[in-house]
């Protein structure tokens, strides 16, 4: 559009192109996806089109209202999923439900030719998830990617550059790990999380394991076996009916797999998915140890960058506090702080710039990485059944 304002300049106005999204599942995270859009003129001098809700999907209708009261963009409010999809006008869908809909819902989006980000873990189990990526197939021309926001945070991505420089010579251990406390509480009543028909036999590595795997598995760290160590420690918990009720999800896992570096060197890859973590509210760590340099990055210290490189039979840890330098520049001044939904805001900025046709320099999960996600944490399952070793390749 083209004016001129009130001293007579001639000048053209630009109008941000936006992708019509809706909502199927509204809850936390839905509503994390919301706020992002709400903010999305923080984004500072990059060509991303932004997100519009237009939509939104939730049996519950106590859900829905806080999107209805904050959102006079949506123009649809359903309760059937399919009802939804049947709007030509939505262009992508956030979709974030329980693991057991995965499968009917996500292959129903992407045949609706909507583009997708949707939650972990893709799928119940691996038949699930092997036809959602049939889905994929089918419709090379829907955007489909996984939720994983921690490797967005500026300390982190200066980890994934030294580790794509090649900065750490050979490798000596690699281990990545996602934990927190929120089920230290016994007296907790149980969710769908820890339900077997819901969440799947996978318990914790299902729901988290992807936030372990997200940098191993995109710089070419992908494992060649895996020995699980699986814990299920409260066995029952409060139905919320004055009863008790199973638990029959994993608690804790630890993952310790081989992996080979650019060399073909093997090496330990140790990953850890725990929902009781004494003190960990909600941690998300990596560290990578290596013969030249070593370094390490969690979100209990969300701003610090921390390094080591060796030199003889001495070394001498550092720490950078890294500021607000993300990978797509934002309004705040780099000397602030960065935070977890600023991670939120760089996640969706990545899936919508691949929307607008441009890869950035780090990227959401994709499908393919969720099919080696299933592989291993279905492996890991055989490994901790028959306590042995068991090979991916």
């Amino acid at each position: 559009m083209c004016y001129t304002d009130h001293k007579g300049y001639f000048y053209k106005e630009e109008i941000m192109k936006t992708v019509k999204f809706a909502i199927i599942g509204c809850g936390l995270m839905g509503r994390e996806f919301a706020s992002a859009a709400a903010r999305w003129c923080h984004l500072f001098g990059a060509d991303i089109p932004a997100p519009e809700i237009i939509g939104v999907c939730d049996t519950n209708a106590k859900a829905k209202q806080w999107f209805l009261d904050h959102f006079p963009s949506i123009r649809y409010d359903e309760t059937d999923w399919r009802a939804l999809l049947s709007h030509p006008d939505i262009e992508a869908v956030y979709c974030a439900l329980p693991h057991h809909l995965h499968r009917e819902v996500y292959t129903g989006i992407i045949r609706a030719g909507k583009h997708l980000l949707g939650e972990k873990p893709f799928g119940i189990d691996q038949e699930a998830n092997k036809a959602i990526l049939e889905a994929c197939r089918e419709h090379p021309e829907v955007l489909v990617r996984c939720s994983s926001e921690f490797p967005f945070f500026p300390a982190c991505q200066i980890l994934i550059r030294w580790i794509r420089e090649g900065r750490f010579g050979r490798l000596i251990e690699v281990r990545s790990c996602f934990k927190h406390s929120s089920d230290m509480d016994p007296n907790k009543p149980i969710n769908w999380k820890r339900m077997i028909e819901f969440n799947g036999e996978y318990g914790c590595m299902g729901d988290l394991g992807i936030h372990t795997e997200h940098i191993p598995f995109r710089v070419g760290w992908k494992p060649v076996n895996v020995y699980a160590l699986l814990s299920k420690i409260v066995t029952e918990r409060p139905d919320g009916k004055g009863g008790v009720a199973p638990c029959l999800t994993w608690d804790n896992a630890i993952l310790n797999c081989e992996a080979r570096d650019t060399d073909g060197h093997l090496f330990p890859l140790i990953m850890e998915t725990k929902r009781l973590s004494p003190g960990s509210t909600n941690e998300w760590s990596i560290e990578v140890s290596g013969m030249d340099a070593s370094a390490r990055f969690s979100t209990n210290d969300p701003n610090a960058f921390w390094y080591t490189q060796a030199w003889n039979h001495e070394q001498a840890w550092c720490r950078v506090d890294v500021g607000n330098k993300p990978l797509f520049p934002t309004i705040t001044g780099g000397i602030f702080e960065f935070g977890f939904s600023d991670a939120i805001l760089q996640m969706w900025a990545a899936f919508l710039s691949e929307i607008n046709g441009v890869t950035p320099e780090w990227t959401c999960f994709t499908p393919e990485e969720t099919a080696l996600s299933h592989k291993l944490l279905t492996a890991a399952l055989t490994s901790y059944k028959e306590k042995r070793v068991v090979p991916l390749d």
